[in-house]
């Protein structure tokens, strides 16, 4: 289990794959010094809940890795991730096997000028 270490040293815990596919996401986004809500379900085997973050560039964030190897990233589930960031609700951590299903139900609008 890794973690996302949040602005002074708040942990939160996320499986060392969920957390890779987070990274590159997030890190996409304030690489265009964009400031977003990043937000999760705590599983029930945890305590059950949700968290949301306000992450920008000016906080600082760290992944912490349990596993010294980097996953194999699945770029579907990368795409789902970024996708989810353009709504009000910011980012939301989606399962890997919802990745599709996000992708295909949530189309890309054209902007009109």
């Amino acid at each position: 289990m890794g973690s996302l270490v949040y602005g002074a040293g708040t942990k939160y815990e996320m499986d060392d794959r969920t957390l890779a596919h987070v990274k590159i996401a997030v890190g996409g986004k304030l690489r265009r010094q964009e400031s977003f809500y990043l937000s999760w379900v705590i599983p029930s085997s945890a305590g059950s809940g949700r968290v949301s973050i306000w992450l920008s560039p000016a906080i600082p964030l760290q992944f912490h890795f349990s596993t010294p190897t980097a996953p194999q990233l699945n770029r579907v589930w990368v795409k789902a991730l970024e996708m989810t960031a353009m709504s009000d609700r910011g980012m939301v951590v989606l399962p890997e096997n919802e990745a599709d299903d996000y992708i295909r139900d949530h189309p890309p609008t054209l902007l009109t000028p």
